[in-house]
C-alpha cells in the first residue's frame, strides 16, 4: 500500500512509450484524508474520476495487491475503459491477503512495536525474500525504498488499516466470468507471504485466457525489487494486447 510514486520503476521505464498516470489514493501521500470509510468499489470510482480529469478514453491497467482488486473493479464497472489489466500479487478475494498466519502475526507486531529499526526490517521481511534480505545492508536498503513507500519503513499511515478492511470486504470470484475477453496478465512472486502464488494461480484460471507468471526469486515488493522483470513482462503484455 504504497503511494503513487511506488510505480516510478516502472513508468520510468515506460513512459518512454506510453502515457503513465499515477495517483495517491484516498488518505495515502498527498491525497485527502479519506474522511469516510472506504470501499474497492469507491476506490475504483476514484480511479474512473482521474482518467476522466485526464481526458483518458481507455487504459492499460496495472495494479498491485490492493491495487489489483482496485483494478478488477474498475474492468466489472467500466469494461469498455479497459484496454488491458496486469494484476500483480494480488486476487479476486481480497480475504485471501488477511489470513492470519505465525509468521506474519509476528512480522506484523515487530513492524508496530519496538525501536524505529526493529521496524523498519519486519517490514522488508514482510516485502522482501530472506535471500535477497541477506545480501543486503538493511538500513541502506530501507534509505533507497522509502521515496517509493511514501514514508518511512518504520511508519504505518493511519489509512493503511481502513484499506485493509476495504480489502478483506472484496470478494469478486463469482463476477470473473465477466471478463472475458480482455487481455490479462497474472504475475506472482514465489516468496510473497501476503498473497501467495496459489492466489494468483486461481486468479488466472478463473479468467479466461489469462497469462499466468510466476516470479522465482521475489517476493510481494517485486515491483521494487525486480523491476527490470516486471516492465520487461508489462512490456509484452502490453504489445500481445495491441497486436
Amino acid at each position: 500500500m504504497l503511494h503513487g510514486d511506488g510505480w516510478l520503476p516502472q513508468t520510468q521505464e515506460l513512459k518512454s512509450r506510453f502515457q503513465c498516470v499515477t495517483f495517491d489514493n484516498r488518505g495515502m501521500g498527498s491525497s485527502q484524508p479519506a474522511g469516510c470509510e472506504i470501499t474497492v468499489t469507491q476506490m475504483a470510482q476514484d480511479t474512473l474520476t482521474v482518467m476522466n480529469a485526464a481526458a483518458i478514453e481507455s487504459a492499460h491497467f496495472i495494479g498491485h495487491s490492493l491495487g489489483g482488486a482496485v483494478a478488477l473493479q474498475v474492468a466489472l464497472s467500466a469494461p469498455h475503459k479497459v484496454r488491458s489489466l496486469a494484476l500483480l500479487c494480488t486476487s479476486a478475494r481480497g480475504s485471501d491477503a488477511t489470513r492470519l498466519t505465525f509468521r506474519m502475526i509476528w512480522l506484523g507486531l515487530r513492524n508496530r512495536i519496538g525501536t524505529r529499526r526493529m521496524r523498519s526490517s519486519a517490514f522488508l521481511e514482510i516485502v522482501m525474500p530472506a535471500e535477497y534480505l541477506s545480501s543486503q545492508d538493511r538500513r541502506i536498503l530501507a534509505e533507497r525504498l522509502q521515496p517509493f513507500v511514501g514514508h518511512a519503513l518504520c511508519d504505518t499511515p493511519a489509512i493503511v488499516m481502513p484499506q485493509l478492511k476495504a480489502l478483506h470486504a472484496f470478494n469478486a470470484v463469482a463476477r470473473l466470468g465477466e471478463l472475458k475477453g480482455i487481455h490479462t496478465l497474472v504475475l506472482s512472486a514465489a516468496h510473497d507471504r501476503i498473497f501467495p502464488p496459489m492466489c494468483g494461480k486461481r486468479l488466472a484460471s478463473a479468467m479466461t485466457g489469462a497469462r499466468y507468471v510466476e516470479i522465482a526469486d521475489a517476493a510481494h515488493g517485486v515491483t521494487l525489487q525486480s523491476p527490470d522483470v516486471v516492465n520487461r513482462l508489462l512490456l509484452e503484455h502490453f504489445s500481445s494486447a495491441c497486436g
